[in-house]
């Protein structure tokens, strides 16, 4: 079983390392096992330096016809799983063909890179940053080696941020008038608002405010919805009388939220909408969506 174990074993062993790596702020990033992992935060037009280490197995030399590293950034549907769409693609030459009998490093450097697109982990979709080092080999398969990273890119303060007024309305049973302060939030923000009732004449049990993620992705015929309720938040509960207010005050840092994304490299698209549910004593819903734009602070 050794002797097997041995001979499976890679000729040599690959280190990426970025040259920042103890200074660099971290985060986590959920693998496809559903392991969590800690890999480096960057943002876009950000230098991107390190260095490749290469070791081959003790006493063994290692034949190789050169090494090279890439920066890529790819999409990858579900649908369409182990196809990724490369909108981003660098790569840098580290050697020429040659022989190597000892640990050997490799400095790289990616300077003021484009990374337009947040990294994204969804229900359908994968928009994901790796660095790929790859050993070209004659006869034999390359050798090769991932190393992912997250990108996040921030957003100015919204010149424009109107307030949302909406209405409710079942034909002489039920009209109710709602405002939210603005239509545009980052991710730590609290939404406030206030709920107006004008006539009420069916009993209402309760009501909540939810929020929504929905994701789409693909497009024609093969396009796929996938709406996620991510928060219920109680706004009353018993019956309203016609002439009453209600705040709402709803904070989202403790959702696990992302920026509204449209159209990200026409494969996939993520929105939010806020939807009041409105539930009476008959068990019936009433519910009024409204879609709101969520973006990324510099603290956030």
């Amino acid at each position: 079983m050794n002797f097997l174990t041995g001979a499976f074993k890679p000729p040599c062993s690959i280190s990426i390392l970025f040259a920042d790596a103890k200074t660099r702020k971290q985060v986590p990033l959920k693998k496809e096992n559903g392991k969590t992992v800690m890999v480096p935060l960057f943002h876009s037009q950000e230098n991107i330096v390190g260095e490749v280490v290469l070791e081959p197995a003790q006493g063994k030399k290692l034949e190789h016809t050169g090494v090279k590293i890439e920066l890529l950034g790819q999409i990858e549907l579900y649908f369409d799983r182990g196809n990724f769409y490369d909108f981003t693609s660098l790569v840098r030459e580290l050697d020429i063909p040659g022989e190597l009998y000892e640990r050997k490093s490799y400095p790289f450097e990616f300077s003021t890179v484009e990374m337009p697109y947040e990294s994204y982990n969804g229900v359908n979709v994968r928009l994901r940053y790796i660095l790929k080092v790859t050993v070209s080999r004659n006869y034999v398969s390359n050798i090769v080696e991932y190393q992912e990273f997250v990108v996040r890119n921030y957003s100015p303060l919204p010149s424009v941020n109107n307030s949302i007024k909406m209405e409710v309305g079942i034909e002489d049973c039920l009209h109710i008038e709602f405002e939210y302060s603005k239509t545009k939030y980052h991710l730590k923000d609290v939404i406030i608002g206030k709920i107006y009732f004008l006539l009420v004449r069916i009993k209402i049990k309760n009501m909540e405010l939810e929020i929504r993620r929905r994701e789409s992705t693909g497009s024609g015929p093969n396009t796929y919805v996938e709406t996620e309720t991510l928060a219920k938040f109680e706004v009353m509960d018993g019956a309203p009388v016609r002439g009453e207010s209600i705040p709402v005050r709803l904070f989202l840092s403790p959702y696990e939220l992302t920026p509204t994304y449209r159209n990200i490299n026409n494969k996939y698209s993520v929105k939010y909408y806020l939807n009041l549910v409105l539930v009476d004593e008959e068990d019936r819903r009433y519910f009024k969506q409204q879609e709101i734009t969520i973006y990324r602070l510099e603290d956030s």
